[in-house]
């Protein structure tokens, strides 16, 4: 298993947890972003810039991720493209998304942006709480757990 992650978006506090467990769990995790990041020195978190446009960090994770691998993100067609490929997904609130749950944030996602492009102010996502990071780090730490080679 590898861990991607949509950087451009993941809050730092979200960072700073998938940095711990890449170095407990020891498993290579790359920030993938279009500005260039700074990542702790370490033989298993690696930083991979590319050029900047529309969805051009979503394709590179797209174009890298294997079955079984984990990203990270709030992106819901990102998400949706690499569950089609075999990968999990775990957003930076702790929600994890799969097969049988991405249908309906995708419908949710595009009826949210119809509202949005009629001009209604849906407003945006709350911030990260407290909360949200104790859900992120404890269903990032049972997907580690349960993807660990037994033996």
């Amino acid at each position: 298993m590898q861990i991607w992650v949509d950087a451009d978006a993941c809050p730092r506090a979200i960072k700073d947890i998938l940095f711990r467990a890449a170095e407990r769990a020891q498993v290579r995790t790359t920030l993938i972003a279009n500005q260039l990041l700074a990542v702790p020195p370490s033989p298993w978190i690696a930083a991979l810039q590319v050029p900047r446009g529309f969805d051009v960090a979503d394709a590179a994770i797209v174009e890298r991720v294997a079955a079984g691998d984990l990203v990270i993100t709030a992106d819901i067609p990102l998400a949706a493209a690499v569950i089609e490929r075999g990968a999990l997904v775990l957003d930076p609130r702790g929600e994890h998304l799969s097969p049988e749950n991405i249908r309906e944030r995708l419908s949710l996602r595009d009826f949210m942006q119809g509202l949005r492009d009629s001009g209604v102010d849906t407003g945006g996502p709350a911030s990260l709480s407290g909360s949200d990071r104790q859900a992120f780090a404890r269903q990032l730490d049972r997907l580690l757990a349960a993807t660990k080679p037994r033996g």
